[in-house]
Formats: structure tokens, C-alpha cells, sequence
């Protein structure tokens, strides 16, 4: 398994594939075509920065994806149940079947000020780079195809997915491999960086732990009502002493905590949100296990600290998973990830890390779908903060390079034979 430390060995098939398709005049004519529609494609992104899209309210942003598919020749679009928009764009040689994804959210909420502000190559404002350029890059590549009237092997399904960030959970991306569709490989276009192939998908299990009682007066209640704080203080002593493994790395955090009312109350009820990543699904959960088995923990020293209290008194947790972004890691000689790192070399791009994340291609690495995250071309700075900008330069790197990796694993019918292979 490839790890950020290192980068695959490069597979003589894969390169030798991408040499041909490098070779092409079509393909030449897609790149030539991704250089000059520069200023075109970052007024694109402007625009589409610029419309409010928070996770879980992604619509009007999906419905302008949808115009945008249309207006470039897809004819097959439709916006899903979950909200995902996806256009199909038809193959000749009943070849297999290629998803490229950018997700349609942000981590804005509504009212946020998204007017973007040019310096130069420099545009800022909230969510210009993630994933305004993802989108953006998609887009490109459609662009691309169509101008240079190159016709693939297989089909491509382009998406504009929801709930990517935060607590959307992914849910675009686990609606897109619901069994619904058959996707032989998959290409989430997040983050700018032409450098960095997320090969890996690093899993997060997230709960929402309430400890709830009855409360009380701090002074005359003592000894009587135990505190739903203190229980909560006492299992995040014992979680902060958990030691989880550094290979595969697997971390934890209690990210959030409120509760109780006024300083002289026995806390009725306290709150936290719990975050734990791992690349490795078993440690994960042995991870989760150990945790939730600490505020149980909690909850007992707690009640039993205070031998007074009655029954109804007594503390009781509530236990509500709000987040399971499903773990997973890949061959070496996984063919996208193959193609994504051939491309590189032949574009000159140097690897500087290939590593696992937490993308939308987490759901399909988890269920064995031949799946990569590449860049989508410039630099993003601050991304999730209002002060986030992008350095355009050089974007048209992206969606060429997400071009020269489509075609790739979809092949380009009559000249070149997809590289993917058709999932059973």
C-alpha cells in the first residue's frame, strides 16, 4: 500500500498508455483548449463561488452545475433524490464507466458574504478554492472533450455532489455508489494542488454524546444530583490518555462541548462532538469502541460518586452517530491512481505526496472502486475561512491533467483501449 512517505512504483502498461494518449492530436487540442479558455474558466469559478451553497441547502448551486452540463453537450442530466447532479456523457465502445466528481458545498452558512475580489492572478473570497475550482476544473474538462470532439471508449459521469464537508457525511458520494449506478472508477476533483494524489481514504467516525440527568441547586442539591459536566470531565480524562497507533495513524478529538445553565447549577445535561480518524477500519473501530466505552465509564463514576441520589436522578447517556466516512486503502497498481501518476510524470508534475484524506472518493475506496482525489490546478490559501483566496496560476494544469487521466481508464474509441477494468 502506498503511504504519504511513498509514491508507487509506476506501472510500464500505465505509462506507456498515457505516451499514446499524450501523442494524439486530439488530445493535444483539449490541452491547448484547457490553456486558452483560462480567463473563461475563472469567470466561471467566480461565478459559481459567489452562489451560497451550504452543505445540506446545495440546490441553487446544483441547478446552475446542471444549466452549465447542458449548455456544454450533455444531454442525460438530472439532479438525484440526495441532490446530486450528474450528467452522463455516452461512450462508443460499451466501455467501462467513469465518475468525476466536485462537490457542490461549502462550509459557509447562508448570508455569508461570498463576493469575490481580484489582485492580479489572486481572487479572494469564502469558498473560491474549495471547491468553487473543483467544479470549475470539471467543467474544464467537459469543455475539453467536446471542443477537441473527442470520442471515448467508455462512459463518463460528470457530478456535482452534496454534503462533501463537515457533517453532510459524504452523503453525495454514498447515494452515487448506492447500487444504483454501475461506476467502474472514480475521480473527485477537490483541493488545487496538481502535486498531491489522495490515494487513500482515511475513515471518520463521528458521535454526538449527551450525558442528561435531573440537575439541581449547586448548594442545597450537593451530595444529592450528580452532574451531567462532571460525568462528562471524568470520561474525557480517561479518552485524553488513549495512546492510538501512529502507523496507520488514527487519531481522536472532542472537538465541541456545552452544557448546564448558570454557574450555581448541578449541570442538568452536557454535549460533545467526537471526531476519530484511521486509515485502518479495524483500528478505527476498536478506537470508537474504546471511546464510547469511556463515556459509559463517565457516566458510572459519576453516579456512583454520589450514593444519594435516587433513581431518578441518576445520569444517563444518549449516543448519536452524526458522522461515518468509511475507511479504505488501495494496490499500488490501482489503475487510477497508476493513471493519475503517469500523467504527472509525463506533465512534469512532480509528486510531493501521496497520501490518504477524507474525500467523496472514500465511499468507493471502501466498497473496492478504483478511486483517486487530484488537484484541480493553482494554490488555495485559508480554504474554510473567510479569508480564503486562490492563486490562479497555471490552473489549466488541473483539468488537463484530470483529462489525460479520464481518458486514461475510459479510452478513446477506435485508438486507444481504456485502461479501467469493467467491475463485476
Amino acid at each position: 500500500m502506498a503511504t504519504k512517505d511513498r509514491v508507487p512504483q509506476l506501472e510500464p502498461k500505465m505509462i506507456e498508455q498515457i505516451e499514446k494518449l499524450s501523442s494524439m492530436p486530439a488530445v493535444k487540442a483539449a490541452f491547448d483548449i484547457c490553456a486558452a479558455e483560462v480567463e473563461r474558466a475563472m469567470a466561471e469559478q467566480v461565478r459559481i463561488s459567489e452562489i451560497e451553497s451550504p452543505t445540506f441547502a446545495e440546490k441553487v448551486r446544483g441547478e446552475a452545475i446542471m444549466e452549465l452540463m447542458k449548455a456544454y453537450g450533455l444531454k442525460d442530466v438530472v439532479m438525484d433524490p440526495s441532490g446530486n447532479v450528474v450528467g452522463r456523457r455516452p461512450g462508443k465502445e460499451n466501455g467501462p464507466v467513469l465518475a468525476i466528481a466536485a462537490h457542490l458545498d461549502t462550509v459557509f452558512p447562508a448570508g455569508t458574504n461570498l463576493k469575490v475580489t481580484k489582485e492580479g492572478p489572486i481572487y479572494r473570497g469564502p469558498g473560491i478554492g474549495d471547491n468553487a475550482s473543483g467544479l470549475r476544473s470539471m467543467l474544464q474538462v467537459l469543455r475539453a472533450l467536446e471542443g477537441a470532439k473527442i470520442e471515448t471508449a467508455g462512459d463518463i459521469l460528470f457530478v456535482g455532489t452534496v454534503g462533501e464537508e463537515g457533517n453532510g457525511d459524504i452523503r453525495g458520494a454514498k447515494a452515487l455508489f448506492d447500487g444504483s449506478r454501475k461506476i467502474d472508477g472514480f475521480m473527485a476533483l477537490d483541493m488545487a494542488d496538481v502535486y498531491t494524489v489522495q490515494n487513500g481514504a482515511t475513515g471518520a467516525h463521528r458521535w454526538r454524546i449527551a450525558i442528561e440527568g435531573q440537575g439541581g441547586h449547586s448548594y442545597i442539591d450537593y451530595a444529592k444530583v450528580p452532574s451531567a459536566i462532571h460525568a462528562m470531565c471524568r470520561a474525557g480524562n480517561i479518552i485524553a490518555d488513549f495512546d492510538p497507533p501512529e502507523n496507520p495513524k488514527t487519531t481522536f478529538t472532542i472537538g465541541t462541548i456545552k452544557g448546564g445553565t448558570t454557574v450555581n447549577t448541578i449541570a442538568a445535561r452536557c454535549e460533545v462532538d467526537v471526531d476519530m480518524r484511521s486509515v485502518d477500519l479495524k483500528e478505527l473501530e476498536d478506537l470508537e469502541a474504546r471511546v464510547l466505552a469511556a463515556f459509559e465509564k463517565g457516566v458510572e463514576l459519576e453516579n456512583a460518586r454520589w450514593p444519594k441520589a435516587d433513581a431518578e436522578h441518576q445520569l444517563r447517556l444518549v449516543k448519536t452517530q452524526i458522522g461515518n466516512r468509511p475507511a479504505g486503502q488501495q494496490p499500488d497498481d490501482s489503475p487510477v491512481v497508476q493513471a493519475a501518476l503517469c500523467a504527472m510524470q509525463k506533465m512534469g508534475l512532480e509528486v510531493k505526496q501521496c497520501r490518504s484524506s477524507s474525500t467523496d472518493a472514500n465511499k468507493p475506496i471502501s466498497i473496492g472502486v478504483p478511486s483517486v482525489c487530484i488537484g484541480t490546478g493553482g494554490v488555495t490559501h485559508n480554504e474554510h475561512s473567510l479569508k480564503e483566496f486562490f492563486d490562479s496560476t497555471e490552473m489549466e494544469k488541473g483539468p488537463q491533467l484530470a483529462t489525460l487521466v479520464t481518458l486514461a481508464m475510459v479510452g478513446v474509441a477506435g485508438e486507444a483501449a481504456p485502461m479501467l477494468p469493467k467491475l463485476a
